[in-house]
């Protein structure tokens, strides 16, 4: 079932795990203040309104903010992972929008950069929803630091959140051209967010194509679309909502929308490399 402008939630019955794998896929961003995490987090509900089985990974470990905008206050959360012994079902979180979320802290220093046994630690730990989600939404910090490029080499698809902003162009090419140059990740797909026009965003597709067919080589941009300038969208921020939830029929929610239905046409690869199926230990560390 596709989602549409019309009823997002139908029934109380949870979501049934279809039998393929689970897609994993990255919502990322060379620049902070594009609207990422809003993305994320409504992409994760119109998923989990098309009776899929939706988790959301909070992967900015140390500035986490997704259960801020959904006014929520999980009991544990990465850190209670890692320093703790707490188990991922001890972590995950459900929300009233039908997908749950795996939270992380916020001002904790020791989650900035994770070090080769957390992340070994991570890896076997989300193995144990493998055969529980359809979707893993997981939503990285900005920028090019470890964490981030960590999380974006994991996925089996990158979707990259830029604005019409210069800087948020110049920021995205950076952080393609180290995904590309130093870990020989090619794909992405792009949507411009906070746009003035559609116009206005196929131009900023366009300059980010014709700088990185200049300097990066083999590249692949999929354009995945663009999200409008919409007031709704700030004022669902101060409620604490998703915005989809607050209006499905204001501008931004029907243009994200179109974007859930792209990703429910996704489908899962068609091996996926040893024993662990959310995270690549091979892409990883090279092994």
């Amino acid at each position: 079932m596709f989602v549409t402008g019309e009823a997002v939630f139908e029934g109380d019955a949870l979501p049934k795990r279809s039998s393929r794998p689970p897609i994993v896929f990255s919502v990322t961003s060379g620049k902070g203040g594009v609207g990422k995490t809003n993305i994320s987090v409504n992409l994760a509900l119109l998923l989990a309104s098309a009776e899929k089985k939706v988790v959301l990974l909070d992967a900015d470990l140390g500035l986490a903010n997704v259960d801020v905008l959904l006014g929520i206050t999980p009991r544990c959360n990465l850190f209670h992972l890692f320093h703790e012994g707490a188990k991922v079902s001890d972590i995950l979180h459900p929300t009233e929008y039908g997908f749950s979320i795996l939270p992380a802290s916020s001002g904790v220093t020791e989650m900035l950069n994770l070090d080769t046994g957390q992340k070994l630690e991570l890896l076997e730990a989300m193995d144990e929803l493998e055969n529980d989600v359809d979707y893993l939404v997981v939503d990285t910090g900005a920028g090019i630091g470890d964490n981030v490029l960590y999380f974006n080499l994991a996925v089996q698809e990158r979707i990259v959140v830029l604005t019409p902003e210069p800087t948020s162009l110049t920021d995205a090419y950076a952080l393609i051209k180290v995904m590309r140059q130093q870990h020989g990740i090619d794909n992405f797909k792009i949507l411009i967010n906070m746009t003035d026009s559609e116009q206005s965003a196929k131009e900023v597709y366009r300059r980010l194509i014709t700088a990185c067919d200049h300097f990066l080589s083999g590249v692949s941009l999929d354009y995945l679309g663009a999200v409008p300038r919409d007031p709704n969208v700030r004022k669902a921020v101060v409620q604490q909502l998703p915005y989809y939830a607050e209006n499905k029929d204001s501008p931004a929610s029907k243009a994200l929308a179109n974007v859930a239905n792209i990703l429910l046409t996704w489908n899962p690869p068609a091996s996926l490399d040893g024993n662990i199926k959310f995270f690549w230990k091979k892409l990883l560390f090279g092994k």
